[in-house]
């Protein structure tokens, strides 16, 4: 089913943008674990719209109602399921496109494939439902921190400011304290100008989310078609604007010799085999070495702009689709939560599989 993600750890998200509620429910969780709200709200924040001028105005407290799985602090083992109301719905500034076809949105092709389709918002398509994921990832983040396993997303790149520096050189507990959620307080500064410059055009701009899994062990993963590099870029490539995923040496790998790309073999002081580069990101044969697994995934600009452009009607007429509402003009600094909860629930899920998997 396409609102199902997992093996093991599974989640399904339901409901629609401007519907009464969004939420989630969790299978596998397993018992006992002991469940935070503090942490979860916290993680729903950070995703939250409203948080500064160069994010959608839209209000909401995103504050999740837990409606079974949890007793006196803990998951019981049964499903876990999470309950997001809707409450600064503006239906009316959809009107317009009730008929019309945005360029770039999923209009066109809902409607093609269900012959009807929730304008306000985008329905079901909206990065609204995206909030369902970050409660369930916090979930997922709460079991791996139990392992010693954490997640840090932070944003790399916006349009062609690039943020060079790698991830070991860089102090990624700073991506919070900026509206960019760019480690680099410098970079965040221009970042954060240039989608205020882009916002007052009307336009809107891309970027990149850069995230390292840092205590993964080795032997997480599945040879052939379930591997975790697989999954994971699944899992990014189903966020809403996501239009590319690379890990570890990624497309630029291309351009060095084997000679050059191998990770060497070694054994430290505490006889763990360990690697000298990590060009592999962590990951070799589609399962987990030990080393720090990292990615990138990149993101379109947004679709809606405050300008009009020209498109077609349900009855294939010429209209002019004007932009309103309100919307990011960039992306991806709310999308760091996403991404790293989605990195969660693919390990949570690779974690339970594992345990699966063995006698010992």
């Amino acid at each position: 089913m396409s609102s199902t993600y997992g093996t093991l750890f599974r989640i399904s998200t339901f409901g629609e943008s401007h519907g009464a509620a969004i939420g989630v429910v969790i299978d596998g969780c397993p018992a006992g674990l002991p469940f935070d709200t503090a942490f979860i709200q916290s993680e729903l924040d950070r995703r939250k719209p409203g948080q500064s001028r160069i994010t959608t105005q839209r209000r909401e407290n995103d504050e999740f109602e837990v409606l079974s799985g949890v007793f006196e602090g803990k998951t019981t083992g049964t499903p876990v399921a999470l309950l997001i109301r809707n409450e600064d719905q503006r239906s009316k500034d959809y009107s317009h496109i009730s008929e019309q076809f945005r360029p770039s949105h999923a209009d066109y092709t809902y409607q093609q494939k269900y012959s009807i389709r929730d304008y306000r918002g985008g329905g079901r398509s909206s990065a609204r439902e995206t909030a369902a994921r970050v409660a369930a990832g916090a979930l997922a983040k709460l079991l791996l921190h139990g392992l010693g396993v954490r997640v840090q997303a932070y944003v790399s790149q916006v349009g062609t400011m690039k943020l060079e520096t790698p991830y070991q050189q860089l102090d990624l507990a700073q991506a919070e304290e900026n509206a960019v959620r760019c480690p680099d307080p410098a970079m965040a500064e221009r970042m954060f100008q240039y989608i205020d410059e882009t916002r007052k055009r009307g336009d809107s701009i891309g970027g990149v989310v850069s995230c390292v899994a840092q205590g993964v062990p080795a032997g997480w993963g599945e040879p052939v078609f379930d591997k975790l590099h697989a999954e994971l870029g699944k899992a990014m490539l189903s966020i809403n604007a996501v239009k590319g995923f690379e890990y570890g040496s990624g497309f630029a790998g291309v351009e060095q010799y084997g000679s050059e790309h191998n990770d060497e073999f070694y054994t430290d002081e505490s006889g763990n085999v360990r690697t000298r580069t990590n060009h592999s990101g962590g990951i070799q044969g589609g399962i987990s070495n030990g080393e720090d697994i990292y990615f990138r995934v990149a993101f379109k600009p947004v679709a809606t702009i405050m300008q009009d452009q020209p498109s077609v009607d349900v009855h294939g007429q010429p209209v002019t689709v004007s932009g309103k509402g309100r919307h990011d003009p960039c992306v991806v600094p709310r999308a760091v939560p996403i991404v790293e909860a989605m990195a969660a629930l693919v390990l949570a899920d690779f974690y339970l599989r594992d345990k699966a998997g063995r006698l010992h």
